[in-house]
């Protein structure tokens, strides 16, 4: 590398991989040394039932230990928290994602003056597990849609950021495996700079802890956070659609109300012609689109209070989710 970079902390979060922990970890550092990167590597235990913790603490990485299962975001927070550096990386402990593309990518934070670098999962050798593509699919243009701008890889597991650009989310962020989703929401909807990279997806090493209801919980989570970042983005269209169908329940009431009176002598203005279900489904709507303004309103201010508080907040903040993580 002959840029000028920072000095740099990777955290690996790591539940029940004794197989692989300790050569995830060999790779980084003979990666980075062969790059001429410093780094710190922080590998995060997770209260693993197996050899997980001691196998990493027989690498050079600093360990953290969590006393039972916390989640996979728990962990990423946990070794944030304890990183000693403003630049930070996470990569899984399960062999998925190379450890060569991390010099890259740093590369690309400090061309790009980025808030966050994304691996992208767009190689050429991308081992997705076929039943998990139509629920990535949907995830990914679900939160493009919330985002409003494309996503490369909404959630993927490899990537660096800043630390000062995650303080203001921390608590906000999931401590589960959706940790990587909502980061990515979060910076995407407050317009922090993301820039991807793509790479290869490896075969997995070991057992995936993701189950088929993570799926709804993404779901859940990403529209609950369109909710707090962009509130608008769910309520319109559903308050549109709302007053789109009386309109055309009005349309349906005039024309058989037509058929039954007709037009003679302007009849049509004293019988009764709106029914119940348009005038239901026209106050509907624009309940909906009232409430939709009021949530934005709330959201807008709720972010101005965030982002106008002064780093000694943030250092309260910290200091209060490190006696959490202990």
């Amino acid at each position: 590398m002959t840029f000028k970079y920072q000095p740099i902390s990777i955290v690996t979060p790591a539940y029940n991989e004794e197989a692989i922990v300790a050569d995830i970890v060999r790779d980084l550092f003979t990666t980075f040394e062969k790059a001429g990167l410093e780094c710190e590597i922080i590998v995060v235990d997770d209260g693993s039932t197996d050899n997980t913790l001691s196998r990493a603490r027989q690498t050079r990485a600093r360990v953290i230990s969590h006393k039972t299962n916390r989640g996979y975001g728990a962990s990423i927070k946990s070794g944030i928290l304890a990183a000693s550096h403003n630049l930070v990386a996470i990569i899984d402990a399960d062999g998925t994602y190379p450890c060569k593309a991390l010099p890259s990518m740093i590369k690309i934070q400090y061309e790009q003056n980025a808030d966050l670098v994304i691996g992208a999962r767009t190689g050429k050798n991308v081992n997705i597990p076929f039943v998990r593509k139509p629920a990535k699919w949907i995830l990914a243009h679900l939160a493009e849609y919330i985002a409003g701008q494309p996503i490369a890889d909404v959630n993927s597991g490899l990537r660096v950021f800043t630390r000062q650009s995650i303080l203001p989310f921390l608590r906000i962020l999931s401590d589960q495996f959706s940790f990587t989703t909502t980061q990515t929401l979060a910076m995407l909807s407050n317009n922090y700079k993301v820039a991807d990279y793509s790479i290869d997806y490896l075969p997995r090493k070991g057992r995936s802890k993701i189950v088929p209801w993570d799926f709804v919980n993404f779901i859940s989570l990403v529209l609950r956070l369109s909710m707090f970042f962009n509130p608008l983005k769910v309520f319109v269209p559903v308050a549109l659609s709302f007053l789109f169908l009386s309109i055309v329940k009005f349309g349906f009431d005039l024309f058989f109300a037509i058929q039954r009176i007709g037009w003679q002598d302007y009849s049509i203005f004293v019988h009764t012609t709106l029914s119940t279900s348009s005038l239901l489904l026209f106050l509907t709507g624009v309940q909906i689109l009232l409430i939709g303004m009021m949530s934005d309103g709330l959201s807008r201010k709720i972010e101005q209070q965030i982002f106008q508080k002064t780093p000694t907040h943030f250092e309260e903040v910290l200091r209060d989710q490190k006696d959490d993580a202990q």
